[in-house]
């Protein structure tokens, strides 16, 4: 199913058990930030949900985090459809993506503030690691456009809030949100920029995604949602954004202009350094009239923005993979929950057709990726069950053998907290390759053959024993006994 707006989701949401609503009045300045920590440490994947806050300090709206990402199961009903078919819808929408739909009637302007009437302190932004941030920060979706081609790219690039009418941005050279605004900061005028809050979560997902420059998410997001997203041109520049959004921050990138930024709370569960930024001025804030404002929580993983990207960019590697190399012996792929799409740890099941296919694989996408860790099992495993990846790891891995170590790694802006830096120096970092298919026949499996276990599975429940669903690290057991 597709959601038409973000409240739309939230309403599912809450009513499935994975949004929980607090009436009690919050300071926005800790509270929202370390409830959200609390969720993320102390529950499991299973347990875990997003939180809605109808009463914030100092503000008429209302504020959301971890919304979107507070689980697997979160990620895939913003999807509608089950955590198993996750990679293959993403898989459909990038191969069937759908430019965006231009529309006059826009949610997002019920309310336009523009000039004096601009003032980022009316909105709940949070602080995200409270008593460590020395600021609010938004964390949502950036729009930058491109002078010369007029093409969009949306990511998501932490926002320092400097006072009501300024903010740093965390666009770095090498990202697609620097490369854009440099197409109008090289010719000395202000670049335009946007940020969305809360909208279609198709589009906060393609915006997570680490995609070829060149791809507008916008039309990723339709593959994803199977129909046009509807979109709408800001008041004060050319960008356009999700027409239903809740909230849009209209702003310029100032050429020349830098402040510094940070410490910020980063992905990797580490404070990031102080480092001048681009400086952006805030021509516009328009919303709706009743709008809910809406941040993803990082910081010490797992956290939302690790779980978005995680389930992301899992499809993103298994399509390229299978898809745009043609390889069809890989049959899933799956990236940790702690690191997300950087620096994490991907499982790759395949089934391999040669000597070697399976470190070629892995090479591959340590390559193309910056993935630091790359397993590769059979397709007989269940790479999503710690137990049984650990199993295949135990059982066929042989160190001496099986392990390629890629040296001499460079990882952009600091972000491997292993690599040291010092005096603007920074060592090279290093991947590794771990090839965890069957190279050796080690005999068959120590269970009994098919027959006799679905007996017995017959006379467990004849006994009266609890009942449970079989596990499909047991079922791909069972069904090679």
């Amino acid at each position: 199913m597709a959601y038409r707006t973000f409240r739309d989701f939230l309403a599912v949401s809450e009513q499935q058990g994975l949004l929980r609503r607090i009436t009690k009045s919050v300071d926005r300045t800790w509270e929202p930030a370390a409830l959200a920590k609390w969720a993320f440490q102390a529950l499991p994947d299973d347990d875990r949900f997003g939180l809605l806050f109808d009463k914030v300090d100092g503000s008429e709206f209302r504020l959301v985090t971890a919304a979107l990402g507070a689980s697997t199961h979160t990620y895939a009903l913003g999807l509608g459809v089950s955590r198993d078919e996750v990679n293959e819808k993403w898989t459909q929408a990038l191969l069937n993506p759908i430019p965006p739909k231009e529309v006059e009637d826009a949610p997002c302007k019920e309310v336009v503030r523009i000039g004096d009437d601009v003032r980022l302190s009316d909105i709940p932004i949070p602080t995200w690691t409270p008593g460590k941030d020395v600021a609010p920060y938004i964390t949502s979706i950036t729009v930058t456009h491109n002078a010369d081609t007029g093409e969009q790219n949306m990511g998501v690039y932490r926002t320092m809030v400097k006072d009501d009418n300024h903010v740093i941005c965390n666009i770095n050279p090498g990202r697609h949100g620097f490369m854009q605004a440099s197409t109008y900061l090289d010719k000395g005028k202000p670049a335009p920029i946007a940020w969305v809050i809360g909208t279609d979560p198709s589009v906060h997902y393609a915006t997570v995604a680490n995609m070829p420059f060149g791809t507008e998410e916008i039309n990723v997001a339709g593959g994803l949602n199977g129909e046009p997203v509807k979109v709408v041109k800001c008041e004060t520049c050319d960008i356009m954004v999700p027409a239903d959004a809740e909230f849009i921050i209209e702003g310029e990138v100032l050429p020349g202009e830098f402040a510094d930024e940070g410490p910020f709370g980063e992905f990797a569960g580490y404070m990031g350094p102080v480092a001048p930024k681009p400086l952006a001025r805030i021509t516009a804030i328009t919303h709706r009239k009743d709008a809910i404002f809406y941040g993803y929580t990082s910081q010490m993983p797992p956290s939302e923005s690790t779980v978005l990207q995680s389930m992301t960019n899992a499809p993103l590697v298994l399509k390229t993979l299978r898809e745009d190399f043609a390889d069809k012996s890989v049959k899933d792929v799956h990236i940790d929950l702690t690191f997300g799409g950087l620096l994490a740890h991907c499982i790759v099941a395949m089934s391999p057709k040669h000597v070697g296919h399976a470190k070629k694989i892995g090479r591959l996408i340590a390559d193309m990726s910056p993935l630091k860790r790359i397993t590769v099992v059979d397709e007989d495993v269940d790479i999503r069950d710690p137990l049984h990846l650990e199993w295949a790891m135990n059982s066929h891995y042989h160190p001496v053998r099986d392990t390629i170590i890629i040296d001499d790694v460079f990882f952009p802006m600091g972000m491997d907290p292993s690599v040291r830096i010092d005096n603007k120096m920074q060592d090279m970092g290093s991947k590794v390759v771990i090839d965890a298919t069957k190279t050796i026949d080690a005999g068959e499996y120590s269970l009994p053959p098919k027959d006799i276990m679905m007996k017995a599975l017959d006379v467990w429940k004849e006994v009266g024993l609890p009942e449970f669903e079989i596990p499909k690290r047991a079922q791909l057991r069972i069904d090679r006994s």
